[in-house]
């Protein structure tokens, strides 16, 4: 089937990877890096083809991607953003 394919799943995550660049935000990212892991042990011979194997393997791929990018440049504990200008100051003056 389609999905035993080791460059369906490559391709998969090259356009979940290019959908992150059109809705930023660390959404697909972790999704783009499971779908090509998982190629990429399809290509390598280390899993077989059966589906459930394959949707376990990015599941879990994509979740600790994504925890990862979480981790990484996520939103950090303690971060606040502050303002020490106003874009309604006047900048002469």
């Amino acid at each position: 089937m389609l999905w035993q394919q080791w460059w369906v799943w490559m391709i998969a995550g090259a356009v979940l990877g290019i959908l992150e660049v059109v809705i930023p935000g660390f959404i697909l990212l972790g999704f783009a890096i499971g779908a090509g892991l998982t190629g990429l042990l399809l290509w390598a011979g280390v899993l077989g083809g059966s589906l459930a194997v394959l949707l376990l393997v990015f599941a879990v791929a994509s979740l600790v991607a994504w925890l990862a990018l979480r981790k990484v440049v996520g939103v950090r504990r303690g971060q606040v953003k502050v303002w020490d200008r106003d874009i309604n100051d006047d900048v002469n003056g």
